[in-house]
């Protein structure tokens, strides 16, 4: 595990040992690619496990907000490189290994750019082809958001 202590800032709630807790996670799309991230190995949460950008939900900011803040803080997205935001259906999933249950909101989002420069919560970046995504151990969750947004036969 990781020894990251959450520090909530003012008007900010701490999930840390809540059993419900609500996130955004969001599937990051350029010229037919997505992008994957590996979380960093100092991360609390699924270290080292290849991700979309996403955070929780946590304070008072509309999903909108909360996309695009992610996006900037954790892959240096700017809001002048989206080109669009598409959110699919909440859904919950239980991890029992940790116990707690994600209230997951996913977005599909569209950007102009390949740059990404990544913050300390992950440690490497790909852009993969849909096909490629099976190679990857990805966080739980996560297969599912690409499945409905592309569509993609759940395995």
């Amino acid at each position: 595990m990781g020894n990251n202590i959450f520090q909530p800032k003012l008007g900010q709630t701490d999930y840390t040992n809540v059993r419900w807790a609500p996130v955004v996670s969001c599937v990051i799309k350029h010229e037919g690619k997505i992008l994957l991230v590996k979380r960093s190995k100092n991360m609390n949460l699924y270290p080292e496990l290849w991700n979309g950008i996403g955070g929780f939900l946590d304070d008072g900011k509309s999903l909108e907000e909360k996309v695009r803040e992610e996006l900037n803080e954790e892959a240096g997205i700017k809001e002048s490189e989206i080109i669009s935001i598409k959110h699919g259906e909440i859904f919950d999933l239980d991890d029992q290994a940790i116990g707690k249950t994600w209230i997951i909101h996913p977005a599909l989002v569209e950007v102009s750019t390949d740059k990404i420069v990544l913050n300390w919560e992950a440690e490497e970046y790909r852009w993969i082809s849909m096909d490629e995504l099976k190679n990857f151990d990805v966080t739980a969750g996560f297969m599912k958001i690409v499945g409905d947004f592309f569509n993609l036969p759940e395995n």
